[in-house]
């Protein structure tokens, strides 16, 4: 009899708790869908490109709008980079022989600098789409793609790559199909470093927000309705106040993306761990917790899982539904062949079209300017570099060695990397105009709110994983303190500094192109530098000195990750490696 009375009571009581859940959660869906379809309205206006207009209103009552209209663009270039990194990564991670081009291409898109992307990529798609800002929107969720795609690929490919040997074999056993073990391997093996190292490129896309939403290419000057575009606007006329209020609202935003987006992720992500004990400090998300707690979601789970096995059977169009072992050697090596011959004509080609371009256009002397500019970025780049390791380095470990500590900072680090330092930018130069501080300065720090926050985000989170036995052990030995650092910490942390040093520096140069040139109420603050060079190359529209400009910075970057940055990673992995 207490069962009986026992079950009906429990029941009730759990049912209102689903109830609320399933309101709330489909009160939130509502109103996600009644956004969309009023942001949409917005994107397909009539547009002409000689009479755009080159600023937005700064109307306080416009930011909610304008808002809203910069994370559709944030979240649909995310979609997008999404899409790329299992396309591209999948192919260079299985078809070997293609991914001795496919790699070094994508070191390269790296490296070119997002204005590079934009002056090749705007008049295009314009063209596309005549008499609509869709094509202006189109080369914005671009040019901000570009600042997510690339890092996002490379934690997936490593991923692949680096998959237990005891999953391949059971993939195997099992005979799962390409489509099936892409699905139910390759992605929830590489789901934390893909979640991890997505919301650091959505912080990066965060960074280039005005460029892309405040156009200046090709003489001409766009801007789209979106919060960067009012910080321009408002910089230009001066107006400090309205400046503050964006970033107010900058910070609210990005807080809201942290807590509804990207901390459920992360908690969510955890299920794919492959561990043999739980992590200390599981990550934790309200939610997440609504959501688990709704019937919704699994309704919805069980309506579209009913399209798995068609899915599937029509994958056998593309050869996706072919088991790997059946595929014959022979026609794959061909196809191989065929593709890396392809794409290294391909490559050639370029080269040359290239090199006549600008023997045709800005000539080879202007190549020798560039490089010397370049080397003055470059000095920038290690300046920085150098004080964010003596600062940030003891803090991430400091952070890191402190579950309290980390408990509470970990969140304002993610919200402080996410955050676009160049909404700053107008008070800094405010000051450098007052103080009369050269930009030759002053860039390093512009670059450095950029960049710096990489290596402190990724120190806390080597000093976070140092086994507390490894600790225990240095306590009860009462090591000396430079002992301590040089024989624990140094170590411990050195492959997650690596991984913070080449994603700051990388930013650091894309940087260089807003920091070195800035302005404020009509005042233009130009400092000697590439990040200079390209962007006045391309306000100007002059494209032989795009081209030179972009091919310069990726040979510098490609160079520096080539001949340093990987031969510290090999350094990291040969004598730092955990396992």
């Amino acid at each position: 009899m207490s069962m009986l009375r026992t079950f009906p009571t429990r029941g009730v009581l759990a049912r209102p708790a689903r109830s609320v859940a399933d309101v709330v959660v489909f009160l939130g869906a509502v109103a996600l869908l009644w956004l969309l379809v009023r942001l949409a309205r917005g994107v397909d206006v009539p547009f002409n490109p000689a009479t755009a207009p080159s600023a937005v209103s700064t109307d306080p009552g416009e930011l909610p709008y304008y808002a809203a209209r910069s994370l559709l663009r944030m979240f649909t270039a995310l979609a997008l980079s999404v899409l790329f990194t299992f396309v591209y990564a999948t192919a260079a991670a299985r078809l070997r022989r293609t991914e001795k081009v496919l790699l070094p291409v994508l070191d390269i898109l790296q490296s070119v600098p997002i204005l590079g992307f934009l002056s090749v990529t705007i008049t295009g798609f314009i063209a596309l789409f005549p008499g609509s800002e869709l094509g202006l929107e189109c080369a914005s969720v671009f040019a901000i793609f570009t600042s997510q795609a690339w890092n996002m690929t490379f934690a997936f490919y490593y991923s692949l790559t680096s998959q237990p040997r005891e999953l391949d074999e059971a993939a195997r056993l099992m005979r799962l199909s390409r489509w099936q073990r892409f699905w139910r391997l390759d992605v929830p093996s590489g789901m934390i470093p893909l979640v991890w190292n997505g919301m650091m490129s959505f912080g990066g896309g965060w960074f280039f927000l005005t460029a892309s939403e405040a156009l200046s290419v090709n003489n001409h000057e766009y801007a789209l309705p979106g919060i960067g575009a009012y910080v321009a606007t408002a910089t230009d006329n001066g107006e400090l106040g309205r400046v503050l209020l964006a970033i107010v609202v900058m910070i609210v935003m990005v807080v809201g993306v942290n807590v509804a987006f990207w901390r459920p992720l992360t908690a969510w992500a955890e299920r794919f761990r492959v561990e043999e004990s739980e992590a200390a400090q599981a990550p934790r998300s309200v939610t997440l917790n609504l959501l688990r707690r709704s019937r919704i979601p699994a309704a919805l789970g069980t309506v579209f899982g009913r399209l798995v096995f068609p899915v599937d059977r029509a994958m056998a169009i593309f050869g996706l539904a072919e088991h790997p072992l059946r595929t014959d050697p022979v026609r794959r090596r061909a196809g191989d062949v065929v593709f890396t011959v392809a794409i290294s004509v391909l490559i050639v080609y370029g080269l040359a079209r290239m090199v006549s371009f600008i023997a045709d256009t800005a000539g080879f002397a202007e190549v020798g300017h560039a490089l010397l500019l370049g080397l003055i970025t470059f000095a920038r780049v290690v300046a920085l570099l150098v004080v964010a390791t003596l600062v940030w380095v003891p803090v991430g470990v400091w952070i890191g060695l402190n579950p309290r500590v980390s408990r509470l900072a970990q969140p304002v680090v993610q919200v402080l990397a996410s955050f676009p330092a160049n909404f700053l930018f107008p008070l800094i130069t405010a000051v450098l105009l007052a103080t009369g501080i050269s930009l030759n300065w002053g860039g390093i720090l512009l670059m450095a709110l950029g960049a710096q926050w990489y290596i402190l985000f990724n120190v806390i989170a080597g000093a976070s994983a140092i086994p507390n036995d490894l600790r225990e052990a240095a306590a009860n030995l009462r090591l000396p303190r430079a002992l301590w650092w040089r024989k624990l910490i140094l170590p411990a942390i050195f492959p997650s500094y690596v991984t913070g040093g080449i994603t700051a520096a990388g930013g650091a140069w894309n940087a260089s192109i807003v920091a070195e040139v800035v302005s404020y109420h009509g005042t233009t603050l130009t400092a000697t530098g590439l990040g200079a060079y390209i962007a006045k190359a391309t306000s100007t529209g002059n494209a032989g000195h795009i081209l030179i400009g972009v091919a310069v910075m990726s040979l510098y970057v490609v160079g520096l990750n080539r001949l340093f940055w990987r031969r510290l990673y090999a350094l990291a992995e040969r004598r730092y490696s955990p396992t």
